[in-house]
């Protein structure tokens, strides 16, 4: 009866698309409400928390085409701005598999995305969800100690990792220790104290670079903070800025590490010259990412997150070499995808775009 039940559903599907196309019933259902699709992963603003002066907080309903993620990744997010379609990766900061994604997203200065979001996200509004990625996660049966340290923004992916080992009811023992400019820019602070007063096993402490008080840790990270935390941890995990990064991994060189910066770019140009064939475009290389030449010569590629994370930039190299400006790899295989916000020409180089 199940696989008779199965059978017709499938029938009935490629029924409708055949009726429905050459668009599908997609293009239909979305008319009546925008998140009715089943190819298309969206999901619907259920809930907007503005809890401190530079992040906000959405509960995004998702729709079934989404196939959740695992605590640590990112999503990412599309909004249309200015009759333009944004992209930005951004981690959930809820435990896994409870059926809605709640994302806390800080206000960078000069943040186009997480500007408009923190300006105008409302209860209703429906965004994109293109897919699901990363590999910084939690291991498959986590064993040991377990010790977390966040920066800004990068808190979301950690406080996922703990909330999901609570709904676990993970027993070995984890410390958190996020930084923050004030307590008042602290996401989840009151939530982590309530973590820590019930559950035994979890120590948070809190580090601010501007102002502490009491039992707060005071600069940045360092073998004070560590000692306060403890040591010989099994697992560590860092999520915020490089220098952040570089000082965890100096006492834990096998940490897993994420930073969601931009990164710098020398701009020596190589001297070649860089061909949009599609757009019949040619221009001399300037040393900068070809996202950023493109833009330059009046072209519009699809970008996102414009630091390797998101690839909603990539395109298709048919000849030529480029240079990851964050790796330092330097690829020459003719007929080859490359991220656009990533990578820079050297020598001569043709784009489909």
């Amino acid at each position: 009866m199940f696989t008779q039940t199965l059978t017709k559903r499938g029938r009935r599907s490629a029924l409708l698309d055949l009726l429905t196309g050459p668009h599908g019933v997609d293009r239909f259902t979305e008319l009546v409400d925008p998140t009715w699709t089943r190819g298309d992963a969206r999901a619907r603003i259920v809930g907007v928390r503005r809890s401190t002066s530079r992040s906000v907080t959405l509960t995004l309903a998702p729709n079934r085409a989404f196939t959740g993620f695992r605590a640590g990744q990112h999503i990412n997010l599309s909004v249309e701005i200015d009759g333009r379609r944004r992209t930005r990766p951004y981690s959930p900061a809820n435990a896994e598999g409870d059926g809605l994604i709640e994302l806390t997203i800080g206000r960078h200065d000069g943040g186009l995305v997480s500007t408009y979001l923190f300006e105008h996200a409302r209860k209703g509004m429906v965004v994109g969800l293109d897919s699901v990625g990363g590999d910084f996660t939690l291991p498959t049966d986590p064993a040991g100690r377990m010790l977390f340290v966040s920066g800004g923004s990068g808190i979301t992916p950690v406080m996922s990792m703990l909330r999901t080992l609570r709904a676990r009811r993970h027993t070995g023992e984890v410390a958190f220790i996020h930084y923050a400019r004030s307590a008042e820019e602290a996401c989840y602070r009151d939530e982590l104290a309530e973590i820590a007063r019930t559950t035994p096993n979890v120590t948070v402490l809190h580090g601010y670079t501007r102002s502490a008080a009491g039992s707060d840790l005071v600069g940045r990270f360092g073998a004070e903070h560590l000692a306060a935390a403890g040591d010989d941890w099994n697992h560590v995990f860092v999520c915020g800025p490089p220098d952040l990064a570089d000082a965890v991994r100096a006492v834990y060189p096998n940490a897993a590490a994420e930073s969601f910066v931009p990164p710098m770019f020398s701009g020596e140009s190589s001297g070649g010259r860089v061909t949009f064939a599609d757009s019949g475009v040619e221009i001399a290389d300037d040393g900068r990412p070809l996202l950023d030449q493109a833009e330059a010569a009046g072209l519009q590629p699809e970008s996102g997150c414009r630091m390797g994370i998101c690839f909603s930039c990539t395109r298709r190299k048919t000849s030529g070499a480029v240079r990851n400006v964050i790796t330092g790899a330097v690829s020459s295989a003719e007929e080859e995808d490359v991220q656009l916000c990533v990578s820079a020409p050297v020598g001569d180089v043709a784009i489909t775009l």
